[in-house]
Formats: C-alpha cells, sequence, structure tokens
C-alpha cells in the first residue's frame, strides 16, 4: 500500500526540483539580458563619441538591421551619419526617426539639423515650425538663427541668436556664428565685438580669432589685438589681415604685414610667400 505513495512523492519531488530548475534558469537568462543591455548601452555610447565615424554607421546599420523597430538605434545611426558627414543618408534615417511612434522634440530638431547640413533649407524650416514655441533649447533657437540668417532676417536672426548664447554654458561657436552674421551684413564694430566674446569664452577657438581680424581690416584697423596666440596662429592671422588690407587698396600696408607674417612663421610660410611674390611681381609689370 506504501508503494503508490512513494512513487507519487518521488514524482511530486521530481517535478518540483525541474520547476525550480528552471526556475533559476529563467533568472540566469534574464540576468544575462540585462548584463547585455548594459553592455550595449554602452557599447552605443562609445560608438557614438570615440568611434570612427564611418565604423559607427556601419555597426549601428547592422543593430538598425537586427531590430528596426529601436528608436535609440535609429538616433545612433542618424548621429553617426551626420558626424560621417554623409548628410543625404542622415536626413533620411531622421525622417524616418521623426516619424517614430516614440519620437520627440528633440528627434524634430536633429531632423532639421540634417536637413540644414543637406543645404535643405525651406523643409528645415517647416520641422522647426511644426514644434511649439513653449519648447525652448539651444539647438533650436541656434537653428532658427541661422535659417533666420539664410532668409536674411536680420532682427529675428539677433533675437535667436541672442536666445541661444543665453541657453548654452559654452557659447563661443554661437557667438562666433552671430558675428559672421554681421560681417555679411557689413556690421563690421558688431562683428567685432562678437568674435572677441568667442575668443574670450574659448581662446582656442582659431575661426573666431581670423574672423576677428576679418571684421577689423574691414574697417582698416592694421594691427593685431592681445589674443592667446601661438606663433604659427600669429602668422597666419598677419597673413590675413595683410590681404584685407590690399583687398581695401592699401597694397603698401599688405606687403608689410605679408613681410611679417612671413618672418613671424615659424617654417617656410607657403602661402604668405607667394602672395607676397605675386604682389611685387604685379607692381613692377
Amino acid at each position: 500500500m506504501r508503494h503508490p505513495i512513494m512513487i507519487s512523492l518521488c514524482v511530486a519531488g521530481a517535478f518540483a526540483l525541474t520547476a525550480g530548475e528552471q526556475s533559476t534558469g529563467n533568472n540566469v537568462d534574464r540576468a544575462f539580458q540585462d548584463i547585455n543591455v548594459v553592455d550595449e548601452t554602452n557599447l552605443n555610447d562609445v560608438m557614438l563619441t570615440a568611434a570612427d565615424p564611418n565604423e559607427a554607421v556601419a555597426y549601428f546599420q547592422r543593430a538598425v538591421g537586427e531590430k528596426p523597430e529601436r528608436i535609440d538605434l535609429l538616433r545612433g545611426l542618424g548621429h553617426s551619419l551626420v558626424r560621417a558627414k554623409r548628410n543625404t543618408e542622415a536626413v533620411t534615417v531622421w525622417s524616418t526617426v521623426a516619424d517614430h511612434k516614440d519620437a520627440t522634440n528633440d528627434d524634430r530638431v536633429d531632423l532639421a539639423d540634417a536637413l540644414i547640413r543637406n543645404n535643405e533649407w525651406d523643409r528645415a524650416d517647416e520641422v522647426l515650425d511644426t514644434i511649439p514655441p513653449t519648447y525652448e533649447t539651444f539647438k533650436r533657437y541656434r537653428l532658427e538663427a541661422m535659417i533666420a540668417d539664410s532668409d536674411q532676417e536680420w532682427k529675428k536672426a539677433d533675437s535667436f541668436y541672442e536666445i541661444a548664447v543665453g541657453l548654452t554654458t559654452q557659447p563661443a561657436n554661437v557667438m562666433n556664428n552671430w558675428g559672421y552674421s554681421k560681417l555679411t551684413r557689413g556690421d563690421y564694430p558688431g562683428a567685432e565685438r562678437l568674435f572677441s566674446d568667442a575668443v574670450r569664452q574659448d581662446p582656442k577657438l582659431f575661426t573666431a580669432k581670423n574672423n576677428l581680424i576679418l571684421a577689423r581690416g574691414a574697417q582698416q584697423k592694421y594691427s593685431l589685438p592681445v589674443l592667446p596666440v601661438n606663433q604659427i596662429e600669429r602668422a597666419q592671422l598677419l597673413y590675413t589681415l595683410g590681404l584685407s588690407a590690399i583687398k581695401q587698396g592699401d597694397t603698401a600696408i599688405g606687403k608689410g604685414l605679408l613681410r611679417d607674417a612671413i618672418e613671424t612663421h615659424p617654417q617656410h610660410f607657403e602661402d604668405a610667400a607667394r602672395s607676397l611674390s605675386t604682389l611685387e611681381a604685379n607692381v613692377s609689370s
């Protein structure tokens, strides 16, 4: 009479053991899945920042091919294409992201950015118009300012640049863009002030230093201001100033500045030497 009971207990024990093994196995699987998600997130971040842009594109293309519904992978692909300067492809990907059910206003701003990089200014303007005015970010207003610039709507551009500057702790690049806008309008004192501010914010931003010299040259200010520059940069700025003087018709001053640039440069300054030689040949003939 006891045997059926013993068999039942053994069977029950076997089922309990199997269930326990399955439960443990499921827990282990979930743990590994969690680890894989963390590893994948870290790898995605590395690919977005440290990897070669085209390698990052290939990585995210593979990932999107396996999981096309993942908006984070689509974003990674879009950012990588922008970094790789593959702007037409970037527009296609960011358009897909913007149409995704989980798309955000950030995604639409990134689409507008890709469109501007691809020289599709009207489409970029249309995309930004779909974003509520209450959504205020540095990138949104920087793009708004660039579009206003392209349409020569100077008051709007100045307003958007001013807002953008107030929304970032690193305003040097947008100040440089704003200064270039002033330069193209012929507001040379305003441009000079903004380029000076940009250099103050980022002493390593050589583009702003060079633009500052252009703004000064346009006002026939032919001396270098006090700037944090190395010897090569100083020679380059003297060269820029010399060309600016020649453009203004101040040829003698320009020649002197080109000679200063050649003497200042620690190596042979081919561009300056060639410009001076051409200028002297033209004067002689």
